[in-house]
């Protein structure tokens, strides 16, 4: 018998193999753009994320002479990088213009009482100095800078101005610090005879007319090496950190006194490991953390952490690379938890201390001279003493990422021990960000756990009976009604979620938890009691329209599970299920916790799941369960056997695509948990996930940032994490389906 193609005429042929190239260009065309799109949004994301580890760079300026014939005892750097103050050993303030030296504003701090012995800065991005002279006075000056614009210029116009002037001691000091807030300012120094004295100026306002009186304190300090030693106040003015010579440190707490009347000292030990004496120490922004260099060229951070039932203690946090170089300088950044290095080899390192990364070593000639840094930290500025200012450029844009503060735990400052934290803004400037991923991931894979754990079994046994078992007028019914849930967006889900579900699940937890326990059992024992009906009354329900006698049983048992919560909470729980969680159990409750979600995703998720499995399960050839019964098998011996390794394959991927979803969701998660970043397994806790954490974070977070960039890191992770997810399932759906496509 010829073939239809030979009875169909030439130009018909023609058409079919023109349209048939046609179908074939267009699907190749279309899987190909499809392709094109995922790579372009893999390297975009990859264009976002590749500046986020790239080092640091510096670029030297030009010298330029200074009126000033020798090093300054204080160096600072306004914030647009035009000027700097330099107070000479004269105790004259010049303020110089960075481009070519010259003088812009110069005046004396005393006039009558002449070269200070002192210049100290409060702290790094603080513009407060003091100065000490011989016969112990000090004298505090904060530099400011007005921005005029006159002719649509703008002029950085500088100023010199008196804060406070107090008695310290009666003969000179040889060391000092200070700490300044609104309520008080503390003081305290070493004198030349080796005594220690320290004063607190306390502020009191009046709040009806606004005056404000001090009152001057004397804290009394016990005896501490002088010479050769390092002092420095925390921040809150509480800690005192006495550091000698060879390293050893004493905490002094400056709120407590012990028993002679002294501030007592809450903490001993030594900063360094390795024997050593101690070449330079400051304060890291913030005041809180302390930081020490060796003549050996270790490098070290601590802070005060609490110790149970011990008080606190000075903590040893972590040491940095430095190559073995000692630090002459340590210049800590003004609005990062970094800090600059100026070695003794002319070597400049610049380090990050959440990110225990070294970005910048490189020589510079930088020498002994004093330097300081701009606030914005883009600018290095060292006067030499033959008044030779060398300024350098510096691009250090992101140097608080790397591996450990992404996924290890970080010992932060003020906590008491290392851990995952996700924190990555605050309310001042001395916040140190906590961009752990950790718990952003821990919270995406818990979410999709407890949607799967719902989600799965309901949606591959629905489809197991939808597709094997339920008649087919019925399942003409239930399939499309199925899919039709998934045209729900996923926005009102979660609206639901968060503002009906949730608090229902608190409510009526004992009723939630009742209905997950009974409906299975239930519905069970149903099936083997309908088993034990005489044939005659199971007939009248025609094969496959089993599923419709089952409503009244699930209507039933979710009507009895909730009508009788208040008596079986009051009978089991004392009358409140989550109270009882909580104390008895010790298992906190938040409202919108991963149940919430579960139930709320497993929703979103379960008509795909179920739409995927049933149609594999439909689409096995009916010859192959035909055969498997003719030789004796059960309906169920079929069904394990033959069906479900057969199908196997788009079983596992509508699992895959279910789990892909139920990772990448984002709108039900983001209304229906507290989006709160923590790594705790128990189902009656929220998380927070990382695409709601995009969601919620991206439209605040600023172009080119570091926080944008690690925004977009943590879509990059979610883009491979998909990657591999699928790739995963497709060699897995391949395999299976090599494996069974010879039944």
């Amino acid at each position: 018998m010829s073939s239809l193609t030979e009875h169909l005429s030439p130009r018909t042929n023609q058409w079919r193999r023109i349209k048939d190239r046609i179908a074939t260009v267009s699907v190749t065309a279309g899987g190909a753009g499809v392709l094109f799109a995922i790579l372009l949004i893999f390297f975009y994301l990859l264009y976002e994320v590749v500046p986020l580890f790239s080092g640091a760079s510096v670029e030297a300026r030009e010298p330029v002479a200074t009126s000033l014939r020798s090093a300054p005892m204080y160096l600072a750097v306004e914030e647009q990088g035009e000027l700097a103050l330099a107070v000479s050993g004269q105790g004259v303030a010049h303020f110089l213009r960075l481009s070519d030296g010259s003088t812009v504003l110069r005046e004396a701090l005393d006039p009558a009482l002449g070269s200070p012995d002192l210049v100290v800065a409060e702290s790094a991005e603080s513009r407060l100095f003091a100065a000490a002279w011989r016969n112990g006075e000090i004298a505090l000056f904060r530099h400011q800078y007005r921005l005029p614009y006159p002719g649509g210029e703008q002029v950085v116009t500088p100023r010199l101005e008196s804060v406070e002037r107090l008695q310290l001691a009666e003969e000179p000091l040889v060391s000092l610090t200070f700490a300044n807030t609104d309520d008080a300012l503390v003081l305290v120094g070493g004198t030349r005879s080796g005594a220690w004295v320290g004063v607190r100026v306390v502020r009191e306002e009046n709040f009806l007319s606004g005056e404000v009186t001090t009152r001057v304190e004397s804290l009394p300090l016990p005896a501490m090496p002088v010479q050769g030693a390092a002092i420095h106040l925390s921040g809150d003015q509480r800690w005192l950190y006495h550091v000698d010579a060879t390293g050893a440190f004493s905490v002094l707490d400056l709120q407590a006194r012990d028993a002679s009347g002294l501030a007592a000292v809450v903490s001993r030990g030594g900063l360094f490991q390795e024997p050593g004496r101690l070449q330079t120490s400051t304060m890291l922004l913030g005041g809180i953390s302390l930081l020490a260099s060796s003549d050996r060229g270790e490098l070290v951070q601590a802070f005060m952490v609490r110790d149970p039932g011990e008080g606190h203690r000075l903590q040893r946090i972590r040491s940095f690379d430095t190559d073995g170089v000692p630090a002459q300088q340590l210049v800590p950044e003004h609005r990062r938890k970094g800090f600059l290095s100026l070695g003794s080899d002319d070597t400049l390192q610049i380090f990050h201390t959440t990110a225990h990364r070294r970005v910048l070593n490189e020589t510079i000639a930088t020498g002994a001279a004093p330097a300081a840094i701009a606030p914005r930290g883009d600018l290095l500025v060292q006067l030499q003493a033959d008044g030779q200012l060398h300024s350098w450029e510096l691009h250090n844009k992101h140097p608080d990422i790397s591996w450990t503060a992404l996924w290890d735990e970080v010992w932060y400052e003020s906590y008491d021990e290392p851990a995952h934290i996700w924190q990555s803004s605050a309310s001042d400037n001395d916040f140190e960000p906590k961009l752990s991923f950790a718990p952003l991931a821990f919270g995406t894979l818990k979410a999709a756990f407890y949607t799967m754990l719902i989600a799965a079994p309901l949606a591959i046994c629905g489809a197991i009976y939808t597709a094997y078992f339920m008649a087919p007028a019925l399942r003409r019914k239930i399939k499309p009604l199925v899919e039709l849930m998934e045209a729900l967006p996923t926005v009102i889900l979660g609206f639901l979620a968060g503002l009906w579900l949730a608090p229902l699940v608190e409510d009526k937890l004992t009723a939630v938890v009742t209905l997950l326990l009974a409906m299975p059992v239930g519905v069970l024992l149903f099936a083997f009691l309908w088993s034990r009906l005489p044939l005659s009354v199971r007939a009248r329900v025609p094969e496959g329209w089993h599923a419709a006698v089952l409503v009244p049983v699930v209507i039933f048992i979710g009507y009895v599970s909730f009508a009788g919560n208040d008596a079986l909470e009051l009978w089991l729980f004392g009358g409140d299920m989550r109270r009882w969680v909580t104390n008895e159990l010790g298992i906190p409750f938040d409202q919108r916790n991963s149940l919430v979600v579960g139930i709320a995703m497993g929703m979103a998720v379960i008509p795909t799941i179920f739409s995927i499995a049933e149609d594999a399960i439909f689409s096995v050839p009916r010859h192959l369960s035909y055969g498997s019964l003719a030789l004796g098998a059960t309906p169920w011996q079929t069904l394990v056997g033959v069906v479900l390794p057969t199908a196997s394959p788009g079983i596992f991927s509508g699992l895959m695509i279910g789990l892909g979803r139920a990772v990448g969701e984002t709108m039900i998660v983001l209304m229906a948990t507290g989006n709160t970043p923590i790594m705790d397994a128990n189902i009656f806790e929220g998380m927070r996930t990382l695409s709601a954490n995009i969601a919620v974070e991206i439209p605040e977070a600023e172009v080119d940032s570091t926080h944008y960039r690690v925004l977009f890191l943590a879509a990059f992770v979610l883009f491979l994490f998909t990657f591999v997810v699928n790739t995963a399932a497709e060699i897995v759906r391949q395999r299976l389906r090599i494996k069974y496509g010879s039944l």
